[in-house]
């Protein structure tokens, strides 16, 4: 997409959808090519599995029974 300083004041919105839309923007001024708004890239998603926390408490126990300690009772503590 092509906008002018005018366009980056009355038009904004088109702007942000063309980035929503991983567009670039050139920026003009008097006609001539004065910068580019790029479209940040979108964050791909990682797997759970190399999370840095991912298995970081060694159990045998069943994962069933994991989640039990963690989640607690609501009388664990009397």
């Amino acid at each position: 997409m092509r906008a002018t300083v005018v366009d980056l004041r009355y038009r904004m919105n088109d702007v942000l959808k063309a980035l929503d839309r991983n567009e670039d923007v050139d920026i003009l001024y008097r006609g001539k090519r004065k910068g580019v708004l790029v479209a940040r890239a979108r964050r791909v998603r990682d797997k759970v599995t190399e999370h840095p926390f991912f298995n970081m408490r060694p159990s045998r126990r069943s994962v069933e029974a994991e989640m039990e300690t963690l989640r607690g009772g609501r009388f664990r503590d009397l």
